[in-house]
């Protein structure tokens, strides 16, 4: 019985099968189809392709893609997105009609992925919901909102002296090796709070620098609203061209849907490396540092696309945060001073200050945000005017205590204040701190409240100031996160409890009246005695004593 059911279910699918051939028809479907001529590393030379368009996707045999790039009459020149080493010359390549893009959706959060949407982590194959160009126009000026709403970093002295607003572009810049990547990293821990999904871009880094970033990240709870994009240094030089705009096009996905995303850049120093080897192979006549005249025109395209949509567009925005890397500090090269008039001002890392041990490494006087202030929250206006010139005037004079120079007291209590600002500005990796912290910090900060604080202790008086925080009531802790400034009563209350924090690490008023005292009972006699020294009227008094003791 089981056989005969079961061969009268192959015949109804054969039978099925053989009316869908017999209803089918073949069609015939136009390909235009061209050959290789040469092959070189990362690029391929092709002809009899006369239709093809520029950075059209053209396939090459085994499933390697590349973009023309050099549309000539004759032929075109191919950027390879992969591995070529299969490839010769004679092999048949054929047009795919479109160009570039990568997939885009919620499905890719939490996800390392290459340019090409293909996953890096081992977690199965990325769900997409769409796909989107990798090279999208940028939205129009009418179409954007001014810069309203602050992106916290949790770093005090970004936040309070060197701000950052959504849809804001912000460069990070400094020598090798001095916390550029850890200033972007920490910015992308503390979006937790606030609802910025973020792009972490990697571009030609080692895999070993890579692999400890998506560590931290998986570690600290970041991958949930994070998506990696990743090209390794041995990386074919396409992919690393193309990572930041496959990268931008995904969080442009997000930021279309009305939310706030944040993307890194790390670093654009590798992608205009890779652009000029691809460039100069392709024989495109070469300028300054033998980059191509249109350097500057790759990234003032790429960061264009970070921007604050207005509400009818759903309000979202795309906060920029693009690294690069200079030599010997030297901001005025070439791809600096592009990428510094491209964007909205820049945060610069000092080597002098990181070898010192001041980390975060930012050189408040060399860097800027010309946007951030306006979105800055009211709390951190109050104390960030001061606390800047307070900082730049402490660094001002103390070059000139290098020199052994007498100083007055005027002078030496700027100095000894701004001591303590460059160390309260001190921060441990991977810590952000909350804004009522901050805000309570600098307050404190600003009241002068640590000065008399000993240098080696301003880390214990630091902490005790921030357990104290839960102290603040409810009412004050809520004015401090809202864009409302601060009243005389919540400044009083602030203050009131960070002194009682600090009570324990200032000098005993016993001893300040002890030594006032002693100092009044010293000049006095001084006053009145003339020429005679202190000592000698002391001497005068002493026999009195002695000569009642004899009797």
């Amino acid at each position: 019985m089981e056989a005969t059911s079961l061969k009268d279910i192959l015949d109804r699918v054969f039978n099925e099968i053989s009316e869908v051939r017999e209803s089918s028809t073949p069609r015939l479907t136009l390909r235009e189809v061209g050959t290789i001529k040469t092959v070189s590393t990362g690029i391929a030379n092709v002809f009899s392709l006369p239709g093809v368009g520029f950075e059209e996707l053209i396939k090459f045999p085994g499933d390697v893609y590349g973009i023309a790039f050099n549309v000539d009459e004759e032929e075109i020149g191919v950027v390879l997105l992969g591995e070529y080493y299969h490839l010769n010359a004679g092999d048949q390549v054929e047009r795919t009609g479109r160009v570039m893009d990568v997939a885009v959706g919620e499905g890719l959060l939490g996800r390392v992925i290459d340019p090409l949407g293909r996953p890096l982590d081992g977690k199965g194959p990325v769900i997409s919901s769409k796909r989107l160009p990798i090279e999208r126009p940028s939205a129009a000026i009418m179409n954007r909102s001014p810069v309203s709403v602050p992106l916290q970093t949790g770093i005090k002295v970004i936040d309070a002296l060197i701000p950052v607003g959504r849809g804001q572009r912000e460069l990070i810049l400094g020598d090798r090796q001095t916390g550029k990547t850890a200033i972007a990293i920490d910015t992308i821990l503390n979006q937790r709070d606030y609802d910025v999904l973020c792009v972490y871009c990697a571009i030609g880094q080692r895999a070993s620098a890579v692999a400890r970033a998506v560590a931290t990240l998986r570690e600290k709870g970041a991958m949930d609203y994070t998506v990696v994009v990743v090209t390794e240094g041995n990386d074919p030089s396409g992919l690393t061209y193309i990572a930041p705009y496959a990268a931008t096009s995904i969080a442009e996905y997000f930021m279309e849907a009305g939310r706030d995303v944040l993307i890194v850049y790390d670093d654009l120093t590798n992608h205009a490396r890779a652009y000029r080897e691809l460039s100069l192979l392709l024989r495109r006549p070469p300028g300054r540092e033998a980059y191509p005249g249109d350097i500057f025109y790759i990234h003032s395209r790429l960061l264009e696309r970070a921007t604050h949509l207005f509400e009818k567009l759903g309000g979202g925005s795309l906060t920029a945060l693009p690294i690069i890397e200079t030599e010997a500090q030297n901001i005025s090269a070439y791809i600096p001073t592009n990428l510094i008039s491209i964007t909205d001002g820049q945060i610069y890392l000092s080597p002098s200050l990181f070898e010192l041990g001041v980390l975060p490494a930012v050189d408040v006087g060399k860097s800027v945000s010309r946007v951030g202030g306006k979105a800055q929250l009211a709390a951190y206006r109050e104390v960030a005017g001061d606390l800047k010139l307070a900082y730049s005037q402490f660094e001002e004079l103390e070059a000139f205590t290098r020199f052994g120079a007498r100083l007055d007291e005027n002078t030496r209590r700027i100095i000894e204040h701004g001591r303590r600002i460059r160390a309260l500005l001190k921060q441990p990796e991977s810590s952000p701190l909350p804004v009522p912290d901050q805000i309570v910090l600098l307050l404190a900060l600003n009241a002068k409240l640590f000065d008399s604080v000993p240098l080696d202790r301003m880390e214990e008086a630091e902490a005790s100031l921030r357990r104290a925080v839960a102290d603040i009531p409810a009412e004050v802790r809520e004015h401090l996160k809202a864009d409302a400034e601060l009243t005389d009563n919540d400044r009083k209350t602030i203050l009131g409890i960070a002194r009682k924090a600090l009570e324990h690490f200032q000098p005993r008023a016993e001893t300040e009246n002890e030594s006032e005292a002693k100092a009044g009972e010293k000049s006095v006699p001084e006053s009145q005695t003339g020429d005679k020294t202190g000592q000698e009227v002391q001497t005068e008094g002493k026999p009195e004593p002695e000569a009642e003791e004899k009797q």
